[in-house]
């Protein structure tokens, strides 16, 4: 497979992460939307057309500006691709939007960020994602 097209179901992954947690409406209201800051992938094993595959997302975390995630593409039980994913939610006038706040409009509470993994940290600071 092209490694473009695991960027295209990166993104069905963040979408469908969003959709899930019922994020778009209550989002979509206050007039965010989110945006890729910063990504990495690490290719470990290759698909070929046809061949079945899960994507798994999550939230890793989030600082001041940018919230963390983690994809991971596999097949089989086997490991083919790791993504880190650094987004940022704007607003319709360019703002942008705090995690927290993002966090608390979808939880309908305020929510703290577990700490990040070293080598994800040392990666954002490392891209200086958060620009500080």
């Amino acid at each position: 497979m092209i490694s473009g097209v695991y960027l295209q179901y990166m993104d069905l992954g963040r979408s469908n992460l969003l959709a899930d947690l019922g994020a778009f409406g209550r989002l979509g209201t206050r007039g965010w939307y989110p945006v890729v800051a910063a990504s990495t992938v690490k290719y470990r094993r290759s698909l070929t057309l046809g061949q079945r595959f899960t994507v798994t997302t999550r939230v890793v975390g989030w600082d001041d500006r940018v919230v963390y995630l983690e994809q991971v593409v596999e097949r089989g039980g086997q490991h083919v691709a790791r993504g880190w994913i650094a987004g940022r939610f704007l607003s319709r006038a360019g703002e942008r939007i705090a995690p927290a706040d993002v966090a608390a409009a979808i939880a309908d509470e305020p929510r703290v960020s577990p700490s990040l993994p070293d080598d994800l940290a040392a990666w954002a600071r490392a891209v200086d994602v958060a620009h500080r």
